[in-house]
């Protein structure tokens, strides 16, 4: 029998072409960033990553959208014996290859370029995460255990990891895990049950951890209860773990089950129970959830840029098919409110990229040892804020690019479902925005933290000088200090009151950052290249309203109203 003829109209996917030549934002933002020589001599290293990301990487990682390359649990070989061997895709290994080869974790700890290698490392990562079926999540943790190993300082545990966990050399290169969540915290790893034992140097480990991302990594830091400790987070120590013996076998462990997620169903997540595992301790046997703060200040900051580079992605995607799509007689980007629904996805992608890649230069500076006193404050409140606004915006623009692409944005196989699916991790990994706001509130505690990052918000907006941006700098300044003098008043209100709105507070903040960075970049565009597209982006998202808090007279009423005992509870309450 002869093939069937089809006829008729069929519409052309959007496409990728080049991930580094087409993001301006990206380009002019380390233009600004980095010194001549040190821009000069990362560009090409980004511009090989961009062109992987929109070929090999992103046909490989496409391929594992599909559910058959999804992770597979074998509990048992064919003859019994538990072996809990977690399967992935070959996909998976070649995206690590690049990975480990193109130094997206290695970049920073080589310190080629002092303290702008993080924002190197970051750009690379900024590339890589999109197309890289989320292998970005155990380069995060990789990254987070290598800092966090370093700034503890066990010379045996840093000799032997490592050199590892920030390889360029795929078959030496390790990947790390971070198993913190257990079934009665989640976020409050407080009430971590994971007990452990001394056995003479060593630790021995068992319990269960509900939550483990990466479970394939070779090595993990992990929280336990040494026997005899108290209660809370205090009580908890920090542990190094490596997952497999010098002979392949789990070193006390077992696989119980793979997640099925949301999302982020490309990269196996599992619950393991420990029975007895080895493990070394990682600086002093109590207030683990401290010593584990440089795993999660890392950590955090890769997802505020997994969520800048999750936006571009979006808006790349949406741009190239409206110039491909036709609807009542013009292209979509020729008709003005779909003009105008690019446009606001153009402006939460930069924004959140400005903010995420001032919180990497920041913790670059750091890093180097030049960070200043006000700088190392402001980054105490800047990781949090960075995080979960970022986190937030993700999640929206995925949405609205889904729907840019109407009903094939809600099909399954053109891969276009997985940009949503994926960003909705964003805003609960590594801290809700609850969690997060929380961590807002308690960093107030130092009253100077919040006078320093004011002052990033004010330098800022100090660069921008042209009409236009200085106004747009204003506002900024405005919304800071208005959350600057909302939070005395509230807090003398009560704990309620102050928590009651955490989340406006440290949205209202990181919203004046990126509108003050947004001027600064956009005076840059104009002296530097005469261009005013980034003008237009600050003036957008500024009268999007950047002051999430109640007017100065009615702030403090409603919120030591509605945090009221009485109140709360009926507010929460269905009907």
């Amino acid at each position: 029998m002869g093939t069937v003829e089809q006829h008729g109209f069929f519409q052309a996917p959007p496409r990728l072409r080049d991930e580094w030549e087409d993001d301006l934002a990206l380009r002019r933002c380390l233009e600004r960033l980095l010194p001549t020589d040190v821009h000069h001599g990362v560009v090409p290293t980004l511009a090989e990553l961009g062109r992987l990301a929109a070929t090999d990487l992103k046909a490989w990682s496409d391929a594992m959208d599909d559910p058959a390359e999804e992770p597979r649990l074998r509990p048992f070989d064919a003859w019994g014996n538990r072996v809990d061997r977690v399967e992935t895709s070959p996909y998976w290994a070649r995206i690590a290859e690049v990975a480990a080869t193109h130094g997206v974790v290695a970049t920073a700890y080589e310190r080629a370029h002092g303290e702008h290698s993080r924002v190197h490392q970051f750009a690379l990562a900024y590339l890589f995460a999109p197309s890289s079926a989320l292998y970005s999540c155990p380069l995060a943790m990789t990254d987070g255990a290598a800092k966090t190993l370093l700034v503890h300082g066990d010379r045996e545990l840093v000799e032997r990891a490592v050199p590892r966990l920030t390889s360029r050399d795929p078959a030496t290169a390790w990947t790390s895990g971070q198993w913190m969540t257990e079934r009665p915290g989640g976020s409050d790893v407080g009430r971590t049950e994971t007990v452990a034992r001394a056995e003479g140097p060593l630790w021995r480990l068992t319990g269960t951890k509900w939550f483990t991302s990466a479970v394939t990594a070779d090595m993990a830091l992990t929280l336990a209860r040494p026997e005899g400790n108290g209660p809370g987070g205090r009580g908890l120590a920090m542990f190094y773990v490596e997952v497999r013996d010098a002979h392949g076998r789990l070193n006390d462990l077992r696989v119980l089950r793979l997640k099925s997620k949301l999302g982020t169903r490309q990269m196996p997540t599992a619950e393991l129970a420990l029975d007895g595992t080895l493990a070394q301790l990682v600086g002093p046997p109590a207030d683990g959830t401290r010593n584990i703060t440089p795993m999660l200040t890392v950590t955090r900051l890769w997802n505020a840029v997994t969520a800048a580079s999750g936006l571009r992605r979006a808006l790349a995607l949406a741009r190239d098919y409206a110039g491909r799509r036709e609807a009542f007689g013009s292209a979509l980007v020729d008709q003005p409110l779909h003009q105008a629904t690019l446009a606001w996805l153009r402006v939460q992608h930069e924004s959140s990229l400005q903010l995420a890649f001032h919180a990497v230069a920041l913790l670059g500076r750091d890093e180097a040892g030049v960070a200043t006193e006000r700088e190392q404050q402001a980054l105490r409140l800047l990781l949090p804020i960075t995080k979960l606004t970022t986190g937030k915006q993700a999640v929206a623009g995925a949405s609205e690019a889904l729907e840019a692409f109407g009903g094939a944005g809600y099909i399954e196989d053109t891969h276009l479902p997985q940009l949503l699916r994926d960003a909705q991790v964003l805003p609960i990994w590594e801290g809700t925005t609850n969690v997060l706001s929380l961590d807002v509130v308690r960093a107030l505690g130092d009253h100077r933290t919040l006078a320093a990052y004011v002052e990033e918000v004010r330098r800022a907006a100090g660069l921008a000088t042209s009409a236009p941006l200085a106004t747009v700098g204003k506002l900024a300044v405005d919304a800071a200090d208005h959350a600057s003098r909302w939070v005395t008043p509230a807090a003398d209100a009560g704990p309620a009151a102050l928590q009651h709105g955490a989340r406006r507070l440290a949205l209202t903040l990181g919203r004046a950052l990126q509108a003050a960075l947004l001027a600064a970049q956009a005076q840059h565009d104009l002296d530097v290249h005469a261009d005013g597209r980034a003008t237009a982006v600050a003036q957008r998202f500024a009268a999007e309203g950047l002051d999430l808090l109640e007017a100065p007279g009615d702030s403090l009423t409603t919120d030591a109203a509605l945090a009221r005992d009485d109140v709360l509870p009926w507010l929460a309450e269905d009907g």
